[in-house]
């Protein structure tokens, strides 16, 4: 299962969620003891959100019945607010969710993989216009057309490939090989439509990408990933590979039935044939780190992962999604009411994730859940109402 597509098409209607009132964020009680405010600035900018973002968060906890979620909040260059609620998996209340917790971040892996692959385009390995074929000579497709896909097309969902259909999470692979053999798997999918002529969100067009970039770096992908963009950035707690993240900091991820009851899933979501689309692991403080970095057009604490120019390019609109969003090189796009909204979400069993970033104000939202369940969006659009001083009418304190 995988909801990062409707997440995505939904940008517009939620943009909509923030201008609308908050009927209920006076109203909500105050957070419970069980509330990590390890790394909470409660001064300046901080004091604003845990002001109103601690009363709405312990009632959407309750309300929701959310087992574990955490919030963080960037404004220049700072994490300015923290919080961990709940607990890592249900029924152990001695594992509290804190800014360390670990979550399955699904979706918003995408964006690593893009900024890998302009990585290689900077260095001139490769052409953004060029047939994936190049890179990737043993990928194809059951329809004469895939020779023609270009990088571009599989980095802004405009290639006409279809999506994967089955992460088999209950039957992982965890060798290096695993990735490689998902793109050869490929031979028999059909393309949707012409290359480039139109949007459509793949996920299988990033497992490609992944591998494009194994290939062209000559390391695997997640090796790529955690040297040259995770560990320059100092996200020190995440990763690719599941092996390598602390097992007593990964929260467990939760579903709920049509009885409403919430237990813990089958299966957690990873599987080495899915890394690009799905597999990083992180949390509040190193998450900040990344929307820090982007936020500054690719340069933090000194070090640059791409040039300004480059990163500008991924957040160019490059076709249209729906409702006036726009995707870029792998983020979405929204201007509204003045405001730009850098996007990604993400969405496997057992959790989900919403990524929000204010380029002009320099302000950056991450929320993570243990559920899969959950109603997300008033989250964010809370988060936002409060970056963007309108009070419960939707209106602007600004």
């Amino acid at each position: 299962m995988k909801r990062s597509l409707l997440l995505a098409l939904s940008l517009a209607a939620f943009l909509a969620a923030v201008a609308a009132p908050a009927r209920h964020i006076a109203r909500a009680q105050a957070p419970s003891s069980d509330v990590d405010r390890s790394s909470a600035n409660t001064q300046g900018a901080g004091r604003k959100y845990a002001d109103r973002l601690d009363p709405f968060l312990a009632r959407a906890m309750r309300d929701d019945n959310i087992p574990g979620l955490a919030v963080g909040v960037v404004e220049d260059g700072q994490l300015v607010y923290s919080r961990g609620l709940g607990v890592m998996k249900l029924g152990d209340p001695s594992h509290p969710v804190t800014q360390e917790t670990l979550f399955h971040m699904a979706s918003i892996t995408k964006p690593f993989v893009a900024t890998a692959v302009m990585q290689l385009v900077e260095q001139g390995k490769v052409d953004l216009d060029a047939p994936v074929i190049k890179c990737v000579p043993y990928f194809q497709l059951a329809d004469p057309r895939y020779k023609t896909i270009t990088v571009r097309q599989m980095l802004t969902h405009t290639s006409g490939m279809p999506d994967v259909d089955n992460y088999f999470w209950d039957k992982p692979e965890y060798d290096d090989g695993s990735l490689e053999r998902y793109v050869r798997s490929l031979a028999d999918k059909r393309l949707r439509w012409e290359p480039g002529s139109k949007f459509a969100y793949s996920n299988m067009a990033f497992e490609v990408l992944g591998d494009l970039v194994a290939k062209v770096s000559g390391t695997t992908f997640e090796n790529y990933v955690q040297n040259n963009i995770l560990k320059p950035l100092k996200m020190t707690s995440s990763t690719l590979l599941l092996k390598d993240a602390d097992a007593s900091k990964i929260a467990a991820g939760h579903t709920s039935g049509a009885d409403g009851q919430v237990k813990t899933i089958a299966h957690y979501p990873y599987n080495r044939a899915h890394t690009p689309s799905s597999n990083l692991e992180s949390n509040v403080v190193d998450m900040a780190r990344w929307i820090m970095v982007n936020l500054d057009h690719g340069q933090l604490d000194g070090r640059t992962i791409l040039k300004r120019s480059t990163h500008e390019l991924m957040w160019t609109p490059a076709a249209e999604v729906g409702r006036g969003a726009h995707v870029g090189i792998s983020w979405f796009l929204e201007e509204n009411k003045g405001e730009s909204f850098v996007t990604h979400s993400g969405g496997d069993d057992g959790f989900l994730t919403d990524l929000i970033l204010m380029p002009k104000r320099k302000i950056g939202v991450v929320i993570m859940t243990n559920c899969d369940r959950v109603k997300l969006r008033p989250i964010s659009s809370a988060a936002l109402r409060t970056a963007l001083g309108w009070d419960e009418n939707g209106k602007s304190g600004i």
